[in-house]
């Protein structure tokens, strides 16, 4: 039976098309036994309590360190673990070649002993995002907001007894009603304000300082995304929208999987004055487009005392939309 999963595996791994990626990680997902051969010859991300390991380049940068899945069981038999916590590993993705991608949570294990004998260091996930790059990140945000559902999911919440995963770790079912759990993220609304000349932008008092971004909140049970992007601008920062427009989405890990729908929203210049909900922010205010453009043009260094305005990571949507302002409004960003 394995020998014709392996070979029907192989077959498939010799396109690299989307179609069949998707085919293949979908496979993966519906049959255990498919994804338990994927799982001896993939490429593995480890983490320690949530924490991403990563690895220096000789350029001075990080990137995410991608081990293979031979290494990983050496790694465990060094530090002194048993191979069985293999079997925790969550599917992620697959490569262009269709070889399959999975991340493992090492938290129970010292995580000394394990930098040493991988060449890394295992970096907060907050501060891996201004450290890796724009294709990376991503993948990692999505296994660490994996990791974290199964650890937070191991019971029903109808019946309160265990549930058990697939090995894929897709899904979740209670070991007794069988009803089935899948990983969920949160909508929320993130929005860009403008009054034609400035962009509003707010901080939290968990921000690093200096930072600011978008303004972001939840949508409430029944909302739209239209009543949600309304509602939050007045709320936190006392502002009517007069129009909006959308820009695009992405998964954001924090605070428990969220899933950004980004917007683009205008204010009545004559009507710009802020009254700031300080138990929602701790400040916002307007950024006129040299302000903006300087801080896009100079990124934090980590060195140092941080920039007066200091934005999101590059890979993360409110980059993107306040990116978008700076060059609708006439400036060039690199």
């Amino acid at each position: 039976m394995l020998r014709v999963l392996q070979t029907a595996r192989l077959s498939t791994r010799c396109s690299s098309s989307f179609v069949s990626r998707m085919r293949f990680l979908n496979g993966l997902k519906q049959n255990d036994d498919v994804c338990s051969v994927a799982l001896q010859d993939a490429r593995m991300f480890l983490f320690h309590r949530l924490s991403p390991l990563l690895q220096r380049n000789p350029q001075g940068t990080f990137r995410t360190a991608e081990l293979r899945t031979s290494d990983v069981q050496s790694l465990l038999e060094n530090i002194g673990s048993d191979r069985t916590l293999l079997q925790e590993s969550v599917l992620i993705g697959c490569t262009g070649q269709n070889q399959a991608q999975f991340c493992l949570d090492i938290g129970s294990l010292d995580q000394a002993a394990a930098e040493k004998v991988c060449g890394g260091t295992f970096v907060d996930l907050r501060k891996s995002f201004f450290l890796l790059s724009r294709r990376e990140a991503p993948l990692v945000a999505k296994a660490q907001a994996l990791l974290r559902w199964h650890q937070t999911s191991g019971f029903c919440s109808a019946t309160g007894q265990p549930t058990h995963r697939n090995q894929a770790g897709s899904q979740r079912t209670c070991s007794s009603s069988g009803i089935i759990y899948y990983p969920k993220m949160s909508p929320v609304v993130i929005v860009l304000v403008s009054d034609g000349k400035r962009c509003l932008l707010g901080r939290q008092a968990s921000f690093p300082r200096g930072m600011y971004s978008a303004l972001a909140g939840f949508c409430d049970m029944g909302e739209t995304l239209e009543e949600t992007l309304i509602r939050e601008v007045a709320e936190e920062v006392g502002l009517e929208v007069q129009s909006f427009s959308f820009s695009s989405s992405q998964h954001w890990p924090f605070p428990q999987s969220s899933f950004m729908m980004a917007c683009h929203a205008s204010v009545s210049p004559a009507h710009s004055q802020l009254c700031v909900d300080h138990s929602e922010l701790e400040d916002a205010r307007w950024f006129s487009q040299q302000e903006v453009l300087a801080a896009l043009q100079s990124p934090p260094s980590h060195r140092g005392d941080p920039p007066a305005l200091w934005l999101p990571p590059k890979h993360a949507v409110a980059h993107r939309l306040i990116t978008e302002w700076t060059q609708e409004t006439g400036g060039v960003v690199e």
